[in-house]
């Protein structure tokens, strides 16, 4: 019994490396080598690049953003600058494509950097390979984000966007919902996890991955009704909660305090709404931090096709925050003819296998070529 537990729990704690992992790259094909004429890394402005060209590269390009790293992953050349980090965007290797990524000049919360850091590494490409007959953008979570930011702030350059379970909602709002899960979670467990203020200060304990789990497991209605209400499988809530922690203490340190408000927020959905709002804690934005999430902000203006591709479950970016808040505002803009979704049957975060990257960018750019929007919905 006492082993089962321990493999259990051992099971829990890879799963954030397997996400973070998910989160940088497309699921690698192993035993495929990739046939490349040229290699080129370096650094821009502190931020590492590489540059991979295919043998058969037909001077097309793509602009690769990966997806949010927390602060304490490793850095450095071995983790960026691999054969095994390229297999991931084979796909568009053996169509004949170039691709650029950045590191970008930081980790965490980089969507600012992580656009600026894009584009100057667009720049650098087109000065010395000179200009691409096409070039399109794509990426990961946050770098589905900043792929969105792209095509909205700098869509002149691209032919097209290829956003993939990206940060699609107006960065507050979305990552708002990383606090408020937490922010419940303590509420409706009480002492299971220190108090979120503290966590955003920095000087909260780091929380025990086995504290949270049994205490999942003491109330399965408790927690399978807090999962339900954030559209979440049950076995997913612990990981979850440790995930949202580290993003809101990274938050937190860059923002220089709270940059969240949940003073007038009313919660509901849950088995005792009235009790949960009497102890849920009350976070009022620390003066300052009012324009932490402005820069590249959600516009809903994209003058380029963009195909958004979502998994139908996704336990850090649910469909309803990243299709139809973007979906809405794009309607508003009058650019909805620019815009459309097609999903998998994924079952977790960014899980699309490589035939699905491949199918989703053919279908963006046949849509480039022949000027035919392609139907929504099953990928």
């Amino acid at each position: 019994m006492a082993d089962n537990k321990r493999n259990k729990m051992k099971k829990h704690n890879l799963i954030p490396l397997i996400q973070l992992a998910i989160l940088l790259s497309v699921a690698p094909l192993a035993g495929q080598d990739i046939q490349t004429t040229k290699i080129d890394t370096g650094r821009i402005d502190n931020a590492m690049y590489r540059i991979v060209i295919p043998a058969n590269w037909n001077n097309n390009l793509v602009m690769y953003a990966h997806g949010y790293e927390m602060p304490s992953m490793p850095s450095g050349p071995e983790a960026f600058h691999n054969e095994r980090n390229d297999m991931g965007i084979k796909p568009y290797l053996d169509r004949g494509f170039a691709v650029a990524r950045s590191a970008y000049r930081k980790k965490g919360w980089a969507l600012k950097e992580g656009v600026d850091d894009t584009e100057a590494l667009r720049k650098y490409f087109v000065s010395k390979y000179g200009k691409p007959d096409t070039c399109y953008i794509t990426g990961h979570s946050m770098g589905g984000g900043i792929t969105l930011a792209t095509i909205e702030y700098l869509g002149q350059h691209y032919n097209g966007g290829m956003p993939m379970c990206p940060l699609a909602s107006r960065p507050y709002l979305q990552v708002r919902m990383t606090c408020d899960i937490n922010l419940v979670f303590a509420a409706m467990f009480p002492g299971v996890i220190p108090p979120v203020s503290e966590s955003i200060k920095g000087i909260a304990p780091q929380i025990s991955m086995q504290k949270v789990a049994e205490a999942i497991n003491s109330d399965t209605i408790l927690s399978g009704a807090i999962a339900r209400r954030f559209e979440l499988k049950p076995e997913d809530l612990a990981i979850v909660v440790m995930f949202n922690d580290g993003i809101m203490r990274d938050i937190g340190r860059q923002a220089g305090g709270n940059p969240f408000d949940n003073t007038n927020t009313i919660y509901s959905g849950f088995p005792d709404d009235w009790e949960l709002n009497k102890k849920v804690e009350r976070l009022a934005m620390t003066p300052g931090t009012e324009d932490f999430f402005d820069p590249y902000d959600r516009t809903g203006e994209i003058d380029k096709p963009v195909l958004l591709v979502h998994t139908i479950y996704d336990q850090l970016i649910p469909a309803s925050m990243a299709v139809i808040p973007y979906d809405n505002m794009v309607q508003k803009t009058g650019k909805k003819s620019n815009l459309v979704v097609v999903y998998t049957k994924g079952q977790a975060h960014c899980s699309f296998t490589p035939e699905e990257t491949a199918r989703a960018f053919d279908l963006l750019r046949k849509w480039v070529s022949e000027g035919r929007k392609p139907q929504p919905g099953i990928l």
